[in-house]
């Protein structure tokens, strides 16, 4: 569990807080099996047993006040009274963790039929698009073998197609059966039978240890239905047909199939949706004419007609999913206008993850499955942070759903150790911290969570062989408190910042003015936001030190030459506005692939966002010998650099550069088993997502992708060509703004 603030020391009221010009709040990644420092929670049991104020709800924890028979809250500073069994507990320090460590992880009893009810299995379901290609279907099965190597034993898993109509798997016989439900061409039409009258559900559902090859054999009959067309010679409206992709309803359908046995075969069940184009047919059908050059013509702001769904279809399904316990992946293998906007509802609200390749032929689909299925996740999860009185949660941000009855409590479905959300806060009043009191300020997050343990291998008697029974829910509760210090003057706040989580918190805020209002005011909103900064912190400069002050009183620090803690602001801003998040339609970037950023960037953690935003840049003066770890992403960078090889790290992409003037004689590739490959292979493990590796020679192959990456040179509202623009024409354009805005 990683929290990070975006200051060490808070600001001390609110007037403090607003002249900074700062964000105010922090990063949390729940299920991080360490935290932001590299240490482990203490793990115990008694969840349930761990003492909470009678006022605010908050945990029992080692920054509590205890006397004999009561204790005080650190969140409130309320007292409340000790049960002569807690006292007991409390006097042995094995039996009770909280007195022990601020970060426990302590499991949660259940009753006696809950626990016996909840002997589940893992459900996974493939649902592959046959309106599509034989690449994409080859890329698809590939995934899927690879999906299948990483699932443990125990697991059920289930094949389904869909075309115009939906087809169900049996593997379990000799011969795979397939059972097909024709779907409905309507936006409203329904099933004409239910799929638990096609195929029973145990039918459909296949032991992964038993059917594994015939699983693999049924993936090799799939065909797209562009090739049934020649089969059967059909015609007219049949031949239409044919193309048609019912992704809406095949996903209703397949929800309902599963729900049914949520709580009884499966605690929560994940459905791989693959998708290979728009949903055009039945229920759910997407309208893809919006995305054209209309809005040129009409005047229209294409990012703000663009980026809004244009059905509730998919969001109020993923709720159905929720209430199901069904999970849904998407993995939109496509370069055609597919309208994620639409879409992303199903996978980010039901705890699923979005993925958008845009062709088969570099994809890293196979990898990122069997990445995905090979970590830990923890499932139906409540999350709730407490803060101490003198403040509160402002706005949420991340793939959450708030609880309907609660305030400032958030469920996840579905939370691996890389989910990341955040949180800003405002004062409570105008007082803020007092300064007469030793009281620091606090927070405490509490996260509730489910994990499926796999169960031990059993002998079988008298035949040598093992055989496993179910797997077995284990409810634990992970609590994390901390103090923080508050800032006496500017200087201390400023020389506490992370410059990390306020890019974190800085993204949130700018895909939320981009989704409500469009790209133009995004951009709008961080210019701004850097223009105040930098004069509120030049105007703190002044009221300290003189340097600054000219005659005029027009020289303007921008690059925060005072305080290193900020001095990465600038480039990263910088970064952000010539990032395809905030470009423009009408540069060229795709409005899905703007999507799929929006999805991946808000679910990040703050240095890899800070990766995928600033990529770094090092040198080598060969395989085996890192020559300088950090240049800036400029071509004078490359050309004043001796060093014969680059390695760029872009989060999603890694690209290994040979200068033009590299000795010949350097081996090319890098070797396997050299320090540089070492440093690939170490970055793409750590990794949330499969980074993509190129490799290119300077001179002999073509440089544009790695060029397009040395932003510095690159006008911040053009195209992206080199020219006399760049960073530091951006850094006048920012000097200006502040001289307008400080008059």
């Amino acid at each position: 569990m990683a929290i990070r603030a975006t200051v060490l020391r808070f600001p001390s009221e609110p007037d403090a807080q607003d002249s900074s010009g700062l964000p105010w709040g922090v990063t949390v990644t729940p299920f991080a099996a360490k935290d932001e420092n590299g240490n482990s929670p203490l793990y115990g049991s008694g969840g349930d047993l761990i003492p909470r104020c009678e006022n605010c709800w908050a945990y029992y924890n080692t920054y509590c006040d205890q006397e004999q028979w009561a204790w005080s809250c650190a969140i409130c500073g309320t007292l409340n009274g000790l049960s002569s069994e807690t006292i007991t507990r409390h006097s042995n320090p094995e039996l009770s963790p909280e007195t022990m460590s601020s970060f426990v992880d302590l499991e949660l009893p259940l009753d006696g039929s809950e626990e016996e009810d909840m002997q589940t299995r893992p459900v996974y379901v493939a649902a592959i698009d046959l309106a599509s290609s034989e690449e994409f279907l080859e890329l698809t099965k590939s995934a899927l073998l690879a999906a299948l190597e990483a699932l443990a034993p125990g697991s059920l898993f289930g094949l389904a197609t869909f075309s115009h109509k939906l087809g169900l798997y049996d593997v379990q016989g000799p011969i795979p059966v397939v059972k097909n439900v024709f779907l409905p061409a309507d936006s409203d039409g329904t099933l004409s039978i239910e799929l638990e009258d096609a195929m029973p559900l145990f039918s459909f559902l296949a032991p992964v240890e038993t059917c594994k090859d015939r699983i693999a054999s049924a993936l090799e009959t799939l065909r797209p239905t562009s090739s049934w067309a020649g089969t059967g010679g059909e015609q007219g409206l049949d031949r239409i047909l044919l193309g048609g992709r019912g992704f809406g309803l095949a996903m209703e359908s397949l929800i309902s199939y599963l729900g049914s046995e949520h709580g009884n075969t499966f605690a929560l069940a994940r459905i791989f949706a693959f998708l290979s184009g728009p949903p055009d047919y039945g229920p759910g059908q997407l309208d893809t004419r919006r995305y054209g050059e209309q809005y040129a013509s009409r005047g229209e702001d294409a990012e703000l007609a663009l980026l809004p769904e244009q059905t509730p279809f998919y969001k109020d399904l993923a709720a159905v999913a929720v209430q199901a316990g069904v999970c849904i992946d998407i993995f939109a293998v496509t370069n055609e206008y597919t309208d994620l906007a639409s879409l992303k509802f199903l996978s980010i609200d039901s705890g699923g993850s979005l993925f958008l390749y845009p062709n088969t032929d570099d994809s890293t689909l196979p990898q990122d499955m069997y990445r995905m299925l090979s970590r830990p996740y923890a499932f139906n999860c409540v999350m709730r942070l407490r803060t101490s009185t003198e403040f509160k949660t402002g706005n949420s941000y991340g793939h959450f759903f708030p609880d309907p009855q609660y305030e400032n409590v958030q469920h996840v479905i579905c939370c691996d150790s890389y989910a990341t959300y955040a949180y800003d806060f405002d004062f409570v009043n105008n007082d803020g911290f007092a300064r007469h009191t030793s009281e620091l300020p606090m927070l405490q997050l509490a996260f509730q969570y489910t994990v499926l343990v796999p169960p031990e291998e059993l002998p079988t008697p008298g035949s040598g062989l093992t055989s496993r029974s179910k797997y077995t829910i284990k409810r634990r509760l992970r609590i994390r408190t901390m103090q923080f210090g508050v800032a006496r003057n500017f200087n201390e706040l400023y020389d506490s910042v992370d410059h990390e989580v306020v890019l974190s918190i800085l993204v949130h805020k700018v895909i939320l003015a981009s989704l409500s209002e469009g790209v133009r005011e995004g951009r709008m909103l961080l210019h701004d936001w850097l223009v105040i900064l930098t004069a509120q912190y030049n105007d703190v400069c002044k009221i300290a030190s003189n340097e600054f002050r000219g005659s005029t009183g027009s020289l303007i620090d921008v690059t925060f030459s005072q305080c290193p803690q900020l001095q990465a602001l600038p480039r990263l801003v910088f970064a952000l506005l010539r990032n395809p998040l905030l470009r423009f339609h009408e540069e060229g970037i795709h409005p899905d692939y703007r999507i799929y950023l929006q999805c991946l960037f808000s679910g990040l953690e703050p240095s890899s966002l800070h990766r995928a935003i600033y990529p770094l840049l090092s040198s080598y003066a060969n395989p085996d010998k890192l020559a300088y770890p950090r240049h800036s992403l400029s071509r004078a960078a490359l050309m004043t650099s001796e060093s014969p090889i680059f390695f760029l790290d872009a989060f999603t992409t890694l690209i290994v550069f040979y200068s033009s003037t590299a000795d010949p004689t350097l081996p090319y590739p890098p070797p396997h088993d050299c320090l540089l490959r070492r440093t690939i292979n170490k970055l793409k493990q750590e990794r949330s997502i499969t980074p993509r590796l190129m490799f290119i020679r300077g001179g002999q192959e073509d440089a544009s992708v790695f060029e397009s990456y040395l932003i510095e040179e690159q006008d911040v509202d053009g195209s992206g060509f080199a020219n006399a623009m760049g960073f530091v024409s951006f850094l006048e354009e920012i000097s200006q703004s502040v001289l307008e805005y400080m008059k």
